[in-house]
Formats: C-alpha cells, sequence, structure tokens
C-alpha cells in the first residue's frame, strides 16, 4: 500500500471526515445486524423454526413410514380378528 502524500491540512480534514463517516456506517450495520439478529431469537420463532424442519422432515418422509408400517398393522389386525 502506497503512502498518500497530502499537500493541504483540507485533504487531511477531508480524509478524516470521510473514514469517520465510513466508521459511523459500519457501526450503524453492526448495530442493525445486532438487532435483527436478537429479533430473531425470540423463544416463538425457535420454537416454530424447530417444530417446521421436523415438519417438513415427516411430510417428506411420511409415505415411506406408512409403506413400511402398514403391512404389520394389517397382520396385527386379521390376527386379532382370528383370534390368535
Amino acid at each position: 500500500m502506497e503512502k498518500k502524500k497530502y499537500s493541504s491540512y483540507a485533504e487531511i480534514d477531508r480524509d478524516l471526515e470521510i473514514l469517520k463517516l465510513e466508521k459511523d456506517i459500519n457501526y450503524q450495520k453492526l448495530v442493525l445486524s445486532f438487532q435483527k439478529t436478537k429479533e430473531g431469537i425470540t423463544p416463538q420463532k425457535i420454537v416454530n423454526g424447530f417444530i417446521s424442519s421436523y415438519t417438513d422432515y415427516f411430510s417428506e418422509s411420511y409415505p415411506k413410514i406408512l409403506q413400511s408400517i402398514l403391512p404389520f398393522v394389517f397382520n396385527w389386525f386379521i390376527n386379532k380378528k382370528r383370534g390368535h
């Protein structure tokens, strides 16, 4: 990185003002990000996220579960009717 050469104090003051504004903008972005994160970590949102992930998992695997359980249920029901 090359050192910048200034020809007046006005140039230095301008660059310092730009750096101060950039620092303030980055700080506000950090604050906003923290607030959004804090809002996203409410107990209700955590529970809803947990439930929706399991709901998605079970809704996708529901047909597979039924295909594997139904034969056992039918056999149990037939054997119960026969008195076994």
